[in-house]
């Protein structure tokens, strides 16, 4: 008689699953909790204690790790030696093996659990009972994932067996889920011990959708998941309506809720191709989105809309008017989500704002051959830490509208100048091979609002004084820049010129 080893801890659909495989002739061998459950649903088992003639011992720690049941699973069906060995150890084949690990991830996530009781967590016999099975696929079927035990039970009951094709694929996808469980373990025992940057970088991401296409459609593109999800994030986002998202709206998307989280006051952030178009804010969500708009009103078009307030009627009436990929908010009033419907096409999106300050993995980006790894960008800078180089003193409400446009910059791609005022951004210089090209750009798309309050940011330092010159000579009397260039002497000189107040952050936001 056929036999199969059960040991899971997750019994969803489990017992189907083993009275299909009693009802095909498989005899079932099981351990612990899984082989109460299934006795006390009328599935009888064999105990494991009664195949290795040996108890569970050290509180359940070592149970399955025996030559018992790892030659039965091992075994080559087609080896003479093999089969020899294991008549003369009296040890039978074992043909299937079923098995989900200890739920590790449930576990660590958990901030009420100890140390002791995560450790506990960490699977020995279920992983290498899964690998012996995934190794000997030839022979053996193994199944780790309750989403096959359906296609496995439909295969034993038209053929008496599985197929070597599906053996192979179930196969590889142990080997997946045992990698993964792996480096889930390894970056926890890495941040118990404060490394940061191990000799061996394992990463372990869910497959969430295989996208229609990537950046553009001749390229294949796939959209996975951190293993332990991030609840403030497009990954984890709700929607509510409109079309698939696509490779470039989930990239935009997540633009915008890094910007987003950057603001505590109603803030509405448009956004085009990763770089911001307006930003602003206001007493209310609706006052914010007005002056989001006012900062570029042509560049908004087609692009996406993060909003850290539920969206009411009235500012739903206002983003109906346009054309936009994505809008992005905490909630939607019944009435608003009901105007904004109406356009088959837009993404609702929801995204849980009170997880914006939960700790995030290091991101990463890929290079040819390789992988480069850096901490997100989340130092708060602090007003009090800035430096005033000019003769010039800026007042405490021109500090605050420094603090804002310094915020914005920040998420700009360099070589990156944003002017602002008070209220929101008015011009945005980005991605330019050169600074002074950047402050060109954001200069003349906010010329005709200039005044003595806006305010001009530079995500890194001038090299030379020719930025400050240009800036002045077109109305502006207020720069916050980082500092840190050779030549800085010779900006604060040209701002001492034409009486406009410098500050210098000691920071910069580099955004490549």
């Amino acid at each position: 008689m056929k036999k199969a080893i059960i040991s899971v801890s997750d019994k969803t659909n489990l017992l189907d699953f083993a009275k299909g495989l009693t009802e095909n002739g498989f005899e079932i061998i099981s351990t612990g909790g899984t082989q109460k459950y299934l006795n006390e649903n009328g599935i009888e088992t064999i105990s494991i204690e009664e195949v290795t003639d040996f108890p569970e011992i050290l509180d359940g720690r070592v149970k399955t790790l025996h030559p018992k049941v790892h030659g039965g699973i091992l075994a080559k069906r087609d080896n003479d030696d093999h089969l020899a060995t294991l008549k003369e150890l009296n040890i039978d084949l074992i043909d299937l093996v079923c098995v989900n690990l200890y739920p590790f991830k449930k576990t660590v996530t958990d901030e009420s659990k100890t140390n002791s009781e995560i450790i506990e967590q960490i699977d020995i016999g279920g992983p290498s009972m899964l690998r012996s099975a995934a190794k000997n696929y030839q022979d053996v079927t193994v199944v780790t994932d309750q989403s096959d035990y359906e296609v496995v039970l439909d295969q034993i009951k038209k053929d008496g067996h599985t197929s070597l094709e599906l053996r192979q694929r179930l196969a590889a996808k142990v080997f997946q889920k045992t990698a993964a469980y792996d480096a889930l373990i390894s970056s926890y025992f890495n941040s118990q011990i404060n490394q940061p940057a191990p000799q061996n970088l394992t990463l372990t991401y869910n497959l969430i959708d295989e996208m229609r296409y990537g950046e553009n459609s001749q390229q294949k593109a796939w959209f996975y998941e951190d293993v332990v999800p991030k609840k403030f994030s497009i990954c984890q986002a709700k929607q509510l309506h409109g079309k698939k998202l696509s490779f470039n709206n989930i990239k935009d998307a997540d633009a915008a809720l890094r910007i987003i989280r950057e603001f505590d006051g109603p803030t509405a952030v448009g956004l085009k191709h990763m770089n911001p178009c307006g930003i602003g804010k206001g007493e209310t969500i609706e006052e914010a989105w007005d002056q989001a708009y006012l900062g570029d009103p042509v560049s908004i078009f087609g692009g996406i809309v993060a909003l850290n307030r539920p969206v009411d009627v009235k500012t739903a009436e206002k983003l109906h008017k346009l054309f936009l990929e994505i809008i992005i908010a905490p909630s939607y009033d019944d009435d608003a989500y009901e105007i904004l419907a109406k356009k088959k096409n837009l993404r609702l999106l929801t995204v849980d704002f009170e997880r914006k300050d939960e700790p995030v993995r290091n991101e990463t980006v890929s290079v040819m051959g390789g992988l480069l790894v850096q901490e997100q960008d989340f130092l708060a800078d602090d007003v009090k830490d800035w430096k005033v180089v000019t003769k010039k003193q800026p007042t405490p409400e021109q500090l605050k509208t420094m603090e804002f446009a310094w915020k914005a910059v920040k998420f700009v791609k360099s070589n990156a100048i944003l002017v602002a005022n008070p209220q929101r951004t008015l011009g945005v210089g980005a991605g330019q091979p050169n600074r002074i090209d950047a402050v060109k750009i954001a200069i003349e798309h906010a010329q005709k609002y200039i005044d003595d309050e806006c305010v001009l940011a530079s995500d890194a330092f001038f090299p030379m004084n020719d930025s400050v010159e240009y800036a002045a000579k077109h109305g502006i009397k207020l720069i916050v820049q980082p500092g840190g260039s050779i030549r800085d002497q010779d900006s604060i000189d040209m701002a001492d010129k034409y009486g406009i107040a410098m500050v210098m952050t000691g920071r910069r936001h580099f955004r490549h």
